[in-house]
């Protein structure tokens, strides 16, 4: 677990749009900070056990990127580039959900940590984002699931 040094959530918010180009926002009545997922940025969440040995499989390939824990629900959420419309085929979609991970839709916001969630345990980065646009192709992470 990786914690950042910022205390608040408009500082949070700042640092990943400033040192990671990611689009973050503060959602202002839940107090969270989003991702949109779209035309830059996918995710796909998984079982935690399933998600170690993706992230594992991405390191040796040299393509691990962000990853987001939710230690209560016991998944990961793998921070990607944006989907292809060829990628998420019906085969492939009912293999993810025989493993119960799951691609974010275009338009759904994904939650990232804030110093909140990390002080609480709530949600925390089991990698975080590292330099702007290092994020493994959402294909590459579902390889990774798939076991290919």
């Amino acid at each position: 677990m990786t914690t950042f040094l910022d205390t608040t959530l408009e500082l949070r918010c700042v640092r990943y749009r400033r040192d990671f180009h990611l689009p973050a926002s503060i959602d202002p009545s839940s107090r969270h900070i989003l991702l949109e997922i779209g035309d830059r940025y996918g995710a796909v969440t998984m079982p935690a056990e399933l998600g170690e040995r993706v992230q594992q499989r991405l390191t040796q390939a040299d393509l691990a990127g962000p990853v987001v824990d939710h230690p209560r629900a016991r998944r990961w959420t793998f921070i990607t580039g944006p989907a292809r419309p060829d990628t998420v085929t019906t085969a492939v979609s009912a293999a993810l959900f025989r493993l119960y991970a799951t691609v974010a839709c275009s338009g759904v916001q994904v939650v990232l940590p804030s110093a909140e969630d990390e002080r609480t345990g709530y949600r925390t980065w089991i990698q975080p984002p590292e330099t702007a646009n290092a994020v493994p192709p959402l294909e590459a992470v579902i390889e990774a699931l798939l076991g290919r």
